[in-house]
């Protein structure tokens, strides 16, 4: 079994993402939970500093789907594993 781990990343949006429920799909498809501690939204970009909670190969596998889709993903550092 995989532990629970955290990760702190920066999620870039292309305008064509702005809108779409990216977060959501993260949340459902991986069981994967965001913690937004910081963000900036607007109407052609946007981007979410967050920390994503998890299993760690569920992380890993929802962090290649949002680069797949299109996000950009900065890995900004690992958390405590708990």
């Amino acid at each position: 079994m995989a532990s629970e781990v955290g990760i702190r990343v920066k999620l870039t949006f292309p305008e064509a993402l702005v809108r779409q429920p990216v977060l959501a799909h993260v949340i459902r498809d991986f069981n994967v939970i965001p913690d937004i501690r910081r963000a900036e939204i607007t109407n052609s970009i946007g981007w979410i500093i967050c920390e994503l909670d998890g299993e760690s190969d569920q992380i890993d596998t929802a962090i290649e789907w949002l680069k797949a889709e299109g996000v950009g993903v900065d890995l900004l550092g690992d958390l405590l594993e708990s």
